[in-house]
């Protein structure tokens, strides 16, 4: 799909000097130092937002698609890539060098359609395709989409992968599921006789071997489920109902919802662990709060009011701030996860996906 002035002359649009990155003040913490920029997308204005985390200043506009939702950077924060989602009717991701602030020939995903979720790991973008009840992930070296699975679920939404790449969690909103996909090593059995003949099980056919097979698990939770992250240890995955504002704990490990938090958290949107895996953060479109828990004591612990509805949440590595996109309030807020207090706010269109970029 083609979009207006997405190559040549597409900065001719942007704001006077907006190329020029910010200095950093005196105070200017590591963070900035390793040259971490935050990444927001623009739902209203079609654009990808660079903001310095340190002045809170918007450094950079770079144009995507109709209907951005998330954002994700590769491991040298060299390239951005965006997905371009259309209610689960388009077939885009993106493309975008941070380097040197341009855009790059975007992807057509299809056969999958409406991406969404999205995430980089071992070299690759992982990617949910909504629009497919599919998983689908692209290989920005070799240029191609070089594996999917489907899930058979309705709403494939948001989606986390290991460090190793070998386990999958996806959300299945209208479903009221979350899949776990674990690439698996199968050994082959005996097989049975042939319908109709006697005989005991035979040994596989020569050359069927040990081979690996992606194996999905269906997690029953319920229909809303969107949001969700997996704790620091893997041991949880913590998901929340926007329809009946509960939380559901799994067990990584096992596949069963262990327990269910009446959060009273309607229209629950996204979810994050700190990174001390201590508490847990829920946003909602309908309360426009952050509200966060006590992960241990599975119990709700405060509620800040941040604008008229709340959606991406993007935690400071070193966990002290969260970054809350409030998309009908058109800015981010900066929420203090000492004091757990509004500190700022960043001026955006329709804000909604956020994600580090960190140039290495």
């Amino acid at each position: 799909m083609k979009y207006p002035n997405r190559k040549s002359g597409i900065f001719s649009a942007m704001v006077a000097g907006s190329m020029m990155l910010a200095l950093a003040p005196p105070h200017a913490n590591a963070q900035s130092a390793k040259g971490t920029t935050l990444l927001a997308l623009s739902k209203a204005d079609h654009v990808l937002a660079i903001i310095d985390p340190v002045t809170l200043k918007v450094t950079g506009r770079l144009p995507v698609g109709p209907d951005p939702h998330e954002v994700i950077a590769s491991d040298d924060g060299s390239t951005a890539y965006v997905t371009i989602y259309g209610g689960g009717s388009l077939h885009e991701l993106d493309v975008l060098d941070l380097v040197h602030h341009k855009a790059l020939p975007p992807v057509d995903t299809r056969p999958l359609w409406g991406p969404h979720g999205i995430t980089f790991v071992d070299g690759k973008v992982w990617f949910t395709a909504e629009g497919s009840k599919a998983v689908g992930r692209y290989d920005p070296a070799s240029k191609k989409l070089d594996w999917s699975m489907g899930t058979g679920q309705d709403r494939t939404h948001m989606i986390y992968v290991s460090s190793h790449a070998r386990r999958i969690y996806t959300t299945n909103v209208s479903s009221g599921t979350v899949s776990i996909l674990v690439d698996t090593l199968l050994q082959p059995g005996n097989m049975p006789p042939p319908p109709g003949q006697p005989g005991g099980n035979r040994p596989p056919p020569p050359g069927f071997g040990p081979h690996r097979q992606w194996v999905q698990t269906i997690v029953p939770t319920a229909r809303g489920a969107e949001g969700f992250d997996v704790s620091p240890d893997s041991a949880e995955i913590w998901t929340a109902s926007a329809d009946n504002g509960n939380i559901y704990i799994i067990n990584a490990a096992s596949g069963t919802v262990d327990t269910v938090l009446a959060a009273g958290v309607k229209g629950a949107n996204r979810l994050k662990f700190t990174p001390d895996g201590q508490k847990v953060l829920v946003t909602s479109l309908s309360q426009g709060d952050l509200v966060i828990f006590d992960a241990a004591a599975r119990r709700e612990v405060k509620r800040v009011p941040v604008g008229h509805g709340a959606a991406g949440i993007l935690l400071d590595p070193g966990g002290n701030r969260a970054f809350v996109a409030c998309t009908p309030d058109n800015y981010i807020a900066v929420v203090d996860l000492g004091t757990w207090s509004v500190t700022g706010h960043i001026a955006l269109g329709g804000p909604d996906g956020l994600a580090w970029a960190t140039r290495r």
